[in-house]
């Protein structure tokens, strides 16, 4: 049975052990700072597996952000990450957003456009190299 848990600060090897199924790389250096900052976070569980994840960033006022959603390539296919962008919906409402952006690679548009994110113009530049 999957459950669902806010916040769950899972601890280093965890997440790395994850990030690792999910994205086939490590996690970004000190990324628990990252989570120390955010609106909120959801993990997915499998018993006390973490099987999926999404960050809810945001910028102090109306904007949140969906970062990092994520499901163990082994659970994929299972309504789990639509529960997670769901939920992070929920925590950023009740956090005060009037806002949820996401950013995301062209071959997802359709998962997202699902989960009831409409189309917008953006920008994005590069700081490194």
């Amino acid at each position: 049975m999957i459950t669902y848990r806010v916040d769950p600060h899972p601890d280093a090897a965890e997440l790395d052990a994850f990030w690792r199924r999910a994205w086939g790389s490590a996690p970004p250096e000190r990324y628990g700072q990252v989570l120390s900052r955010s609106l909120g976070h959801l993990g997915a569980f499998d018993g006390k597996r973490l099987i999926g994840f999404v960050n809810v960033a945001w910028d102090g006022g109306v904007h949140a952000f969906i970062l990092d959603t994520g499901v163990d390539p082994d659970f994929r296919r299972r309504g789990i990450a639509t529960d997670l962008v769901r939920r992070a919906a929920d925590i950023a409402r009740l956090g005060g957003a009037h806002w949820l952006h996401v950013d995301f690679e062209p071959h997802l548009a359709p998962f997202y456009r699902a989960c009831g994110f409409r189309p917008t113009e953006a920008g994005l530049m590069s700081l490194v190299g």
